[in-house]
């Protein structure tokens, strides 16, 4: 066991994907995982992990009590128990406090509760297998540190407040076509000291319509992209379409073969959460009937993948109503479990209105004459899998393509595209109202003699 551990935590250390053996739980530090899209700059970790980190100390005091529970407890109730008393009376009440939520549950919200239970021991089970790779905690809870010579590029070089502005807003203002983005091509400097950084550089300069327009990176390369005061870095390979929901009918490829084989959904569902914190604009579920996912499709066929809330009202509209109008047919659901970078689960586990996972449903659309084709020959995608991860920014989604790779039909490289996306990623197109949210440099590091200070 220690040696496979060994084994997984180099793999890990590579690739940000660390697979439990005899397993179907897999670990993912998003941030190793992104940063593979990039060259000269990386995923900042201090930026993308700015929430459920503790401090070492903490989290040390925390681990044994967690550990030596599992060794003494055979048990699926008790998985998320401390040994302190006091967090032993916390659980005790969160339990009483179940039961009387379940008193007052209408039918719908008994049976998202009922579908909670079924799955319940596969994330226990989950949990249990994470916090007994201490090597693998050990390394979390240093996710959110920077690099050895890496820093934060936090573009300050001109000394002036700088402009805030919104995209989402920006696109629908009668303005929309006017504003442009630029695109710098690297031209490197012989001063190695300058080569890469994002005031020191020597480029060409191309200047793009930002809306309603593809924008591509087709280098192999990073490129600096500017808008009004800010920067955006793109991955290399990548292009992004920025628009309302009424222009994806755009991307849609005039030949089927031009198609994608890879579609990734993540839709600003309605939920009180996001209108709370005001995080992004939300559309009613009837919007998203549109969404031309047959007409996206490669000829070969696509697999789907969805990002869905665990309300049951959205998971039957789902499976009765939207799988059916793209064409799509469930075959998996993957859990995403959420926890801290002590191990820990974000909430308790069987709290009601704030589960601590969410679920990406998988399924397989195909042209009428590949659809069975598809579906027999792929039948070996794994159902109940579990990704665990420390979440990013509010309603930021860890990167699946590694994940689901292995199942994409059709030719190799997969076509790829994100919907509704919030990032890009290098070889895939990027759709959405705000595709460079989290594109922005200050979400980015270099190394210390490149950045500016």
């Amino acid at each position: 066991m220690a040696n496979e551990q060994k084994t997984e935590l180099t793999e890990f250390l590579k690739s940000g994907i660390y697979t439990f053996p005899n397993s179907k739980s897999t670990f993912i530090d998003p941030v190793r995982n992104l940063n593979h899209n990039y060259t000269q700059f990386r995923v900042s970790p201090s930026s993308y992990y700015s929430r459920f980190f503790n401090p070492k100390s903490t989290i040390d005091k925390l681990l044994q009590p967690q550990q030596e529970q599992l060794i003494g407890d055979d048990s699926n109730s008790g998985f998320h128990e401390k040994s302190t008393k006091r967090t032993r009376n916390q659980n005790k009440n969160n339990k009483i406090k179940n039961k009387k939520q379940c008193i007052g549950l209408n039918q719908k919200e008994l049976l998202a509760d009922q579908r909670h239970q079924e799955i319940r021991p596969l994330l226990v089970k989950a949990h249990e297998e994470l916090l007994q790779a201490k090597e693998l905690l050990d390394v979390m809870c240093e996710l959110n540190s920077e690099p050895e010579g890496w820093k934060r590029c936090i573009d300050s070089s001109s000394g002036e407040m700088k402009e805030e502005f919104s995209l989402v807003e920006l696109g629908k203002v009668w303005q929309a076509p006017l504003y442009e983005i630029a695109l710098r091509f690297r031209q490197d400097s012989e001063d190695s000291e300058e080569k890469d950084s994002l005031t020191n550089r020597h480029d060409d300069q191309r200047v793009l319509s930002l809306f309603n327009n593809l924008i591509f990176n087709e280098t192999n390369d990073d490129l600096v992209a500017e808008f009004m005061t800010s920067k955006y870095i793109l991955p290399k390979n990548s292009s992004f379409y920025m628009s309302d929901l009424g222009r994806i009918h755009n991307l849609v490829p005039a030949d089927a073969d031009c198609g994608f084989n890879l579609i990734v959904v993540d839709p600003p569902w309605e939920n009180r959460s996001a209108y709370q914190k005001s995080a992004y604009l939300t559309l009613p579920n009837r919007y998203f009937l549109s969404i031309p996912i047959r007409k996206l499709t490669h000829t070969s066929g696509a697999l789907v993948a969805l990002w869905v809330t665990n309300r049951e009202k959205l998971r039957n509209f789902v499976e009765n109503e939207l799988f059916p109008a793209w064409g799509v047919r469930y075959t998996a659901t993957i859990y995403w479990l959420k926890v801290k970078s002590d191990g820990s689960l974000i909430c308790d586990l069987d709290l009601f209105h704030h589960r601590t996972y969410e679920c990406l449903l998988l399924g397989y659309c195909g042209k009428e004459d590949t659809d069975s084709e598809i579906l027999s020959s792929k039948m070996a995608l794994k159902d109940d899998r579990v990704m665990i991860s420390v979440p990013g920014d509010y309603s930021r989604k860890p990167p699946v393509r590694d994940l689901l790779l292995e199942y994409i039909p059709g030719p190799k490289p997969a076509r790829c595209i994100e919907l509704f996306a919030r990032e890009m990623s290098a070889g895939w197109t990027s759709w959405g109202n705000e595709p460079l949210h989290f594109q922005e440099s200050r979400y980015f590091s270099q190394q210390n003699k490149k950045c500016s200070n």
